[in-house]
C-alpha cells in the first residue's frame, strides 16, 4: 500500500539508517554531501536543458521522462535532508522561518504579479516607479 505522505523527519531517519547500515557515515561530511547535492542538481538540470520553457504538468512528456524527473528530484531532496541532518539544522523549521522572512521581504501589496527582486522595491513608500527607472 502506497503511503499518502512522508515527513522530513521520516526521510531523515531513513537516510541515517541507510548510511549507517552501509558504514557510509564516514563519508557524509557536510562538504561531501554538498558536492553530491550539487551534482544531483546538475543531473536534474540536464533533464530540462534545451527543452525551452516547459508548461506545468509537463504535457507531452512520456511516463519514462516523468519517472526519471521524479528520481532526480528525489536525489536532490534526499541529499538536502541528509546534509541538514549532518549539519544539525531542522530543515522543516528553517524552511518555515525562511518563508516568514520572504513574506516580509516580498509584501503582497508591493510585489503581487511582479518577478522583481526585493531590492528593487521601495518598501518605505510602496512606490516602485523610481527603482523601476533605475533611480
Amino acid at each position: 500500500m502506497e503511503q499518502e505522505g512522508v515527513t522530513l523527519e521520516e526521510l531523515k531517519k531513513k537516510m541515517a539508517d541507510f548510511a549507517k547500515e552501509r558504514d557510509w557515515d564516514q563519508f557524509h561530511s557536510p562538504r561531501n554531501l554538498l558536492l553530491a547535492l550539487v551534482g544531483e542538481v546538475g543531473e536534474l538540470s540536464e533533464i530540462f536543458q534545451w527543452k525551452g520553457e516547459v508548461p506545468r504538468g509537463l504535457p507531452g512528456w512520456e511516463d519514462k521522462e516523468k519517472q526519471h524527473l521524479g528520481e532526480e528530484l528525489s536525489d536532490v531532496l534526499l541529499y538536502l535532508v541528509r546534509l541538514s541532518d549532518i549539519c544539525g539544522v531542522d530543515l522543516g523549521k528553517a524552511a518555515l522561518r525562511k518563508m516568514e522572512l520572504n513574506a516580509i521581504k516580498y509584501p503582497v501589496k508591493l510585489c503581487k504579479g511582479s518577478s522583481k527582486k526585493h531590492t528593487q522595491f521601495n518598501v518605505d513608500s510602496g512606490n516602485t516607479a523610481a527603482k523601476d527607472q533605475g533611480h
